[in-house]
């Protein structure tokens, strides 16, 4: 079985992609730091987690070619295997299936799988459901949830279960949220 190990920038960054129905990487919503984007799609094209495609957008551009036009990056199959979004295809050759060695990621799935169930979800029962403290459920919400990957997370109080916190399970990133973030990572 091969492992590998994604960092916390390039599960953000993957995850995104592999959420949006295209499957492109572009534009990045996370703020990420200076060369940081260029340096980790370098990392993920090399471990063949993104592929280079030829981009119908300008606002997805990732370098020019002289021969292919605007190439833009797209996740690729084992990517969706590898975050638990997809089973691997069933092939005549028999390869060992990818795991993802971080626990991180598969947690942050469950938290988004119990955010999308129908009623969504409360603090008490995120805690129970995945060994958390309060504030770190929370913390987890605000700062991966909503800044890091730009989901809308709604929040509702009911008489009987408290604040319900839940996430549309059509939820995509808007137009204006996506190029404001990728305007200001284009700036650093």
């Amino acid at each position: 079985m091969t492992q590998i190990q994604l960092s916390d920038a390039q599960t953000t960054i993957l995850s995104t992609a592999c959420a949006r129905d295209d499957g492109l990487v572009f534009p990045v919503t996370a703020p990420f730091k200076g060369g940081a984007v260029g340096n980790i799609c370098k990392s993920l094209l090399k471990q063949r987690l993104i592929e280079e495609v030829v981009a119908a957008d300008h606002n997805t551009v990732w370098r020019h070619d002289a021969d292919r036009g605007p190439i833009t990056l797209r996740a690729t199959p084992q990517a969706q295997v590898l975050l638990g979004m997809t089973q691997a295809p069933e092939t005549a050759e028999t390869t060992a299936p990818l795991t993802l060695s971080q626990h991180r990621a598969s947690k942050q799935d469950m938290l988004i799988a119990m955010l999308r169930a129908d009623g969504g979800a409360t603090i008490a029962e995120i805690t129970t459901a995945l060994g958390w403290q309060p504030h770190t459920a929370r913390g987890v919400i605000s700062g991966v949830l909503k800044k890091k990957l730009g989901l809308k997370i709604t929040s509702q109080v009911e008489a009987t279960r408290g604040r319900i916190y839940s996430l549309p399970d059509t939820e995509v990133l808007s137009k204006s949220t996506t190029a404001a973030c990728h305007a200001k990572a284009a700036k650093h």
